[in-house]
């Protein structure tokens, strides 16, 4: 899942050198919580990095990825001793089955819909056992941080071949109804040719994720707004929430 930026394998293969776990402000604080449940369900496993890491720390109960990009779960699946499922929360289902539902890399911003938005969170609830708790995170809308995505913007990495890439996000509609659309652009001078992508976004503040959360029957034991758990305020780069039952 991941923004749905890397759908095909190409940049499915590219996802992990763009975004190394120890770059990563999400990683600890999701990899704590995964090693404390004894089941867990990754929605928007990307290319599996964290439930990789928990099986390989020791983690000895039942990890499962689901994300709908086959060129991610082909990644993901180099590890066997994890269950991974190509697919979405509107095709499969689970019943009370997870102590920890997750959802990283702010995965849950493609709901771009009340319905899909509705429709998830449901089933998520659905697959979390009676105690279980579901921890996610959105960006912000107030930090604006598509503001930030333009081509002047370069990052720069090696990918698993050694080839420097280049990428730069331009959006190209700014927020309107909560949604912000852009282009994600990779180049390197051993390629013949840039390769691209598309994807669209929702930004919810913490009224309204409060409130569809709480449609379907969540209820918000914690919220920070940033990885080293400092409280959220108006202008904190993001929401993260861990909700339960």
């Amino acid at each position: 899942m991941v923004d749905h930026q890397f759908a095909d394998a190409g940049l499915a293969e590219l996802y992990d050198a763009r975004h190394p776990s120890e770059s990563r402000g999400d990683y600890a604080f999701y990899s704590g919580l995964v090693m404390a449940a004894e089941s867990v369900l990754d929605v928007g496993c990307g290319t599996g990095t964290l439930l990789h890491a928990a099986r390989a720390a020791g983690h000895a109960g039942r990890l499962c990825g689901l994300d709908p990009a086959a060129g991610m779960i082909e990644r993901a699946r180099k590890r066997t001793d994890v269950e991974w499922v190509l697919g979405d929360l509107t095709t499969v289902h689970w019943d009370r089955e997870f102590d920890l539902v997750v959802m990283a890399g702010h995965a849950f911003q493609v709901f771009v819909t009340d319905d899909e938005l509705r429709t998830s969170l449901a089933s998520i609830r659905s697959a979390l056992t009676e105690n279980g708790r579901f921890a996610f995170e959105t960006r912000n809308p107030a930090a604006r941080a598509w503001e930030r995505w333009t081509p002047d913007n370069v990052s720069e990495f090696v990918d698993a071949r050694g080839n420097t890439v280049r990428s730069w996000h331009e959006v190209e509609t700014p927020l309107e109804d909560g949604l912000v659309s852009f282009t994600a652009t990779y180049t390197s001078p051993a390629w013949d040719r840039p390769q691209e992508s598309r994807s669209t976004l929702r930004f919810l503040d913490a009224a309204a994720l409060s409130t569809f959360l709480a449609e379907v029957g969540f209820v918000v034991d914690e919220q920070f707004g940033d990885w080293d758990r400092s409280p959220l305020t108006e202008t904190s780069p993001e929401i993260i929430t861990l909700a339960g039952r």
